[in-house]
């Protein structure tokens, strides 16, 4: 079980890493209105607009392998063992203790009558 959840961090620590590359490489909403009037971008790559749908639809997809591989960390973090039971179920009750200051011997606990059999 280590193992698996080892192989889904390092999933989704990748996936969060390319992530942030991806974005931080796509042009803002601005970046647009250069690109029309000839100011770069029609040379590029992926030519004058294939970068931003090629950009974001990777984006998108390592965003959604990120989402996932969260959700399978939640999962099996909350995974209970059958065999371990709660701490309560396993504590051993424990006698209160007398106050230090008191001079009043306790008294033993009264026991139930017997009844004498026939």
């Amino acid at each position: 079980m280590s193992i698996l959840v080892t192989v889904i961090l390092t999933v989704q620590m990748l996936s969060a890493l390319a992530m942030i590359g991806l974005i931080l490489v796509q042009h803002g909403k601005g970046a647009d209105m250069g690109a029309a009037f000839g100011s770069g971008g029609s040379g590029s790559l992926f030519g004058a607009s294939g970068s931003a749908n090629f950009l974001s639809r990777t984006t998108a997809v390592l965003a959604t392998v990120f989402f996932v591989c969260t959700l399978a960390l939640a999962y099996f973090g909350n995974l209970r063992q059958p065999t371990a039971g709660s701490v309560l179920e396993t504590a051993v009750p424990v006698a209160p203790a007398a106050p230090a200051g008191s001079a009043v011997p306790v008294a033993p606990a009264p026991q139930a009558p017997q009844i004498p059999a026939k």
